[in-house]
């Protein structure tokens, strides 16, 4: 059997040495590149050949992958490697790794094509100036297939472990066994969906319901699914560190005993970073500095540990004193299972997208909570700028820089002056200013090379704001708007500011590419109702299932009551206030415990409990407040114990109306005062336009799928297992509504 590597996989492997030095970057963006590509080899002769696909064997390491271009009538096989500023002040790593790769496919372009020589050109092609700089050197074969059997020889220990590695894996998953005795209702059917994606190479949809455990029985028939599939890596995706928790602590049911499975969780560069006030290299950061030196033992000791969560990661790290973020990146590479946030597989720089594109991996994908990504993915492909930032960057920029800054901000004033609404959708982005933010990234760029301290944070957040907002542009289309908001004036000598913002509406264009890469993905969640809303919104492929898991629980278990009476309308809040807080205190008295009330906002919240208090002051209740930190939210769950009794008070959609688990009667019922529809304002009529012209559906798309969504959520706090009891109270008579109820779960019995 065969060890597959890709060749920047096994130069990055062998060829890198010295410090992490990111001064030189950030690099062009994807499509900056691709462009610089087409641009160099449009400039070359008849008869160029462009992408040559390469691959050689050595011993049972096959290695493969596409040279950028090669001449035949000059002999000349090209490396093109775009880049930004000036190229004398890229780190020699960099280039000793260029000149790496550009060998390893000259040795296997001459042994394809039988040349006993053959020239080497590592060609770097600037954006901004359109300037090649060419670097040839000759090589004879033997002297290229003596580089190659060097480079090889260097992996091919690594490579056999991971073999040994692999077959190991792959017979001790033939063999998994549920970690408990027998599956929950539910749970065996949405399994063995599951498996039957996996293998027939299709993409399901599931609907499940809270507590049958999906983390569970979406990981074990995935992990099963590996040795017939020949699967290289499964990646699970949360939107919520409470979910990588649960997703790790499911792995560590199916690997107890002697299960050789390699799990790994990413985490945040911030929150990994041990030295927020450094640089990342090695002149600034003891961590940076002799980082790839460091990285094989570090690397060995790593992979040794099953369980790769964040604590053990960070003691690896330090034990040998390199970054336990950016090992964590490394061992990406080598993990069997990565457990990480949203981010890592959809955003525009995605890690694990990346790596699965160069390393022509088979990946199958789990996507826990499926319902959160739509609004995940419309943040990632979104950027906003403010102009006040920019206007505060005069006295701390670098002198470099002062000019593009006034730049930015001149034509930024063309942009906003006319405006007369406060806010307003431009059908074209303002090409001057996108321009004038080029050229102010090529100038920090170029300064944070001759500067190892790095930028003032103002001009360092400005700088990455900037990036991303320029790279959007580049894919700018119908999936999205440009919007320019205009902010109050504080007084006649401040001048107008506003926010500009490249704002997504569907990022289906965008998420669609990732699912297709992927062998197989599973989207899975107690609300993905209706399926074509998901599936037109996100992006997923012709060849998806869908499945919607019968629920474990019966209706007698869950009380469904129908407030007709009630209006929740912005309009109508304060008439309801006397009837919902009768109805509370009704509940309350009848059956004591512990219950959630979700309002549409703080201030009806307030509104209610105020009115509550002064009538029923006995009643117990504590309230979710605006900006609750960690410790808050904690505290806030903690009085829904066993033995308490009261009234939790809480914004639906907030962090309280999913992803917590109060079982048994920690959590016995709850009151939901609104249909949870997003507030009615001009960027929500705007993107309710967009839907409209995109699909025809305007309205249920911007405004009634995503708020029965959160009720579903927030309804679903209360039955947890099979043996809860409970009830829910729906505050507001549009849930009588046919096309409303429609959009509730089956298994409920709603009464009035």
């Amino acid at each position: 059997m065969s060890y597959r590597v890709a060749v920047r996989a096994l130069c990055e492997f062998t060829a890198k040495e010295g410090d992490l030095d990111l001064r030189f970057t950030p690099s062009p963006t994807a499509l900056e590149g691709m462009a610089g590509h087409a641009t160099v080899t449009a400039r070359r002769a008849e008869g160029y050949e462009r992408e040559v696909a390469l691959e050689g064997q050595y011993l049972e390491l096959l290695v493969r992958g596409r040279a950028d271009g090669y001449d035949p009538a000059q002999n000349r096989l090209e490396e093109i490697k775009t880049h930004r500023g000036d190229l004398a002040r890229q780190p020699a790593n960099h280039r000793q790794l260029h000149w790496a790769q550009a060998k390893i496919y000259g040795w296997l372009l001459c042994a394809s094509r039988a040349l006993g020589s053959l020239n080497i050109a590592l060609v770097y092609f600037e954006v901004a100036s359109q300037k090649e700089t060419v670097l040839v050197e000759s090589f004879t074969s033997e002297e290229l297939q003596a580089f190659f059997d060097t480079q090889c020889q260097r992996f091919i220990a690594w490579a056999e472990q991971e073999l040994e590695h692999r077959n190991e894996r792959n017979q001790a998953l033939t063999t998994l066994k549920f970690p408990h005795g027998e599956f929950r209702r539910g749970q065996r059917q949405l399994a063995e969906a599951v498996y039957k994606a996996a293998c027939t190479g299709t993409h399901l949809m599931a609907q499940a319901p809270t507590g049958i455990g999906k983390t569970l029985a979406t990981l074990f028939p995935q992990l099963k699914s590996f040795p017939g599939q020949q699967l290289d890596k499964l990646f699970f995706l949360t939107a919520k560190t409470s979910g990588r928790q649960l997703a790790l602590d499911a792995l560590l049911s199916l690997t107890t005993g002697s299960t050789p499975l390699r799990v790994l969780e990413l985490i945040a560069r911030d929150k990994a970073c041990e030295h927020p006030d450094k640089a990342c290299h090695g002149e600034s950061c003891p961590l940076a500095r002799g980082f790839y030196d460091r990285l094989p033992a570090a690397r060995a000791a790593a992979i040794a540990r099953p369980m790769l969560d964040r604590q053990t990661l960070r003691e690896v790290a330090l034990a040998h004193q390199v970054c336990p973020y950016y090992l964590s990146q490394e061992l990406a590479r080598w993990a069997d299972v990565v457990v990480g946030d949203y981010n890592y597989y959809f955003d525009l720089s995605a890690l694990l997208y990346s790596l699965t594109l160069v390393n022509q991996w088979r990946v199958t994908v789990l996507v826990d909570e499926a319902h959160n990504l739509l609004e995940r993915g419309r943040s990632m492909y979104t950027a906003e700028l403010d102009i006040r930032n920019f206007k505060g960057l005069r006295t701390v920029s670098p002198s470099n820089v002062r000019k593009p800054i006034e730049r930015i901000l001149r034509y930024w004033s063309e942009l906003h002056s006319a405006q007369i609404d406060c806010y307003h959708v431009h059908p074209e982005l303002p090409q001057k200013l996108i321009g004038a933010l080029q050229q102010a990234i090529s100038a920090i760029t170029d300064h944070l090379a001759e500067q190892p301290a790095g930028l003032e944070p103002a001009v360092q957040r400005a700088y990455f704001d900037a990036m991303h907002f320029c790279r959007l542009a580049e894919l700018f289309g119908t999936h999205s708007l440009f919007d320019c908001t205009l902010l109050p004036q504080r007084t006649a000598r401040a001048g107008r500011a506003s926010i500009i913002c490249i704002r997504n509406v569907l990022p289906a264009p965008f998420l669609g590419p990732r699912f297709l890469e992927a062998r197989s993905c599973v989207l899975f969640s107690a609300t993905l109702n209706p399926r074509r809303f998901y599936s037109d919104t996100l992006g997923l492929p012709p060849n998806q299932v869908w499945v919607d898991v019968e629920s474990p629980f019966r209706a007698e278990q869950l009380e469904v009551r129908l407030a007709r009476h009630i209006s929740t309308r912005y309009q109508d809040r304060v008439a309801s206030l006397e009837t919902i807080v009768e109805l509370l205190a009704q509940q309350y008295r009848q059956r004591p415990g512990n219950y959630l009330a979700f309002f549409s906002s703080f201030d009806y919240l307030q509104q209610v409990t105020s009115l509550l208090s002064a009538t029923h002051p006995d009643l117990p209740i504590w309230e979710q407040t605006r900006g609750m930190d960690e410790p808050a939210r904690v505290a806030f769950l903690a009085r829904f114990t066993r033995d308490s009794r009261g009234i939790g008070f809480a914004v639906l959609g907030g962090v309280f109306s999913e992803g917590i688990d109060l079982p048994g009667d920690r959590l016995i019922g709850a009151f939901i005062a609104t249909l949870g529809l997003p507030q009615v304002n001009r960027v929500n009529e705007q993107m309710k336009a967009r839907m409209d012209q995109l699909f025809g559906t305007g309205y249920d798309y911007t405004y009634l799928y995503p708020g029965l969504r959160r009720v579903v959520q927030a309804a679903g706090r209360v039955i947890r297992t099979t043996d809860d009891q409970g009830v829910v109270h729906l505050l507001d008579n549009r849930f009588a509504r046919a096309q409303v109820r429609r959009l509730l779960p089956d298994w409920w019995h709603i009464t009035e």
